[in-house]
């Protein structure tokens, strides 16, 4: 008997970069097909509007769309909080659809009286603040790095047996200043969440899936970061009072493949188009 979704209280998604060759479009679609969640936060760089091409839009990408669409025609509540790659959502901040919003930052009151604030982070980057140029630059880079490290394991797997490795994770690892960025950035942020009483920080931006307690004079915050669809494939999760970082196995899913629920069948285009549309003219007549 295959599983029925897991029911999860908030899942968290950053930096799939969906519209660039390093998106694992397809294993993200698989696990979005795992779960039934109440909140979803994407938490920035969703849609990487940096690097859009018409050229390159495959059919795993638009799933991962139509996925979040069909949540939102069936009352999820799901916060689009803007990251610095879709900073061009930014002038759209406030705009409500439904069960939709777009917003820079969230607040979310969660169990026991615990509050959490939820946000991209690329306000902490000084590249951002003083050259994007050279911040857009590096994406591109990054992007290249990506498809070599794809090229490099299919090498590694098909020729030497080997398993998968990461490029960029060893550059980081290796690169002081790249490892005092992360614990700069992981610091900047509990101390602000601290200072206005916040019980989690959860973030985005840096692409490193965490979750540890930080602590200064003032006080201590649960620090989270929900790492990314590109290199982690990681997310998080809040169910019955607590994270986890959800980290995609895949052999897991092709051993039990998630159905789909009987009584919320998947809605076809035309459906989700409609549905969002009744939405909208509600939304204008009140």
């Amino acid at each position: 008997m295959q599983p029925k979704k897991r029911k999860v209280e908030i899942i968290v998604l950053s930096d799939v970069h969906l519209g660039t060759y390093g998106c694992h479009a397809r294993q993200l679609s698989a696990y979005l097909r795992t779960i039934k969640p109440k909140t979803v936060v994407l938490n920035g760089d969703i849609i990487d509007i940096w690097q859009f091409s018409k050229r390159y839009w495959p059919k795993s990408h638009m799933k991962i769309v139509k996925q979040v669409m069909n949540w939102i025609s069936k009352g999820v509540k799901v916060y689009y909080v803007t990251g610095n790659h879709d900073e061009m959502l930014r002038k759209f901040c406030g705009f409500k659809m439904g069960s939709f919003q777009i917003v820079n930052k969230v607040v979310l009151p969660l169990t026991g009286d615990k509050i959490a604030w939820f946000f991209h982070g690329d306000v902490f980057d000084v590249t951002m603040q003083h050259s994007k140029w050279l911040a857009k630059l590096g994406a591109m880079g990054y992007d290249m790095l990506i498809l070599i490290n794809m090229m490099a394991n299919v090498i590694s797997e098909r020729m030497f047996k080997r398993g998968k490795i990461s490029l960029s994770k060893k550059i980081k690892n290796s690169v002081k200043s790249a490892v005092k960025f992360i614990n700069d950035f992981e610091t900047t942020a509990a101390d602000i969440g601290i200072s206005n009483r916040y019980d989690y920080v959860i973030c985005g931006h840096i692409h490193q899936p965490e979750m540890r307690e930080i602590t200064n004079s003032h006080g201590s915050i649960m620090y989270l970061n929900s790492g990314d669809w590109v290199e982690n494939l990681t997310a998080l999760e809040y169910s019955e009072g607590k994270w986890v970082i959800y980290k995609y196995d895949e052999a897991a899913i092709e051993k039990d493949p998630p159905v789909e629920d009987n009584e919320e069948p998947e809605l076809s285009n035309n459906q989700l188009f409609t549905n969002m549309l009744e939405e909208f003219n509600i939304m204008m007549v009140s």
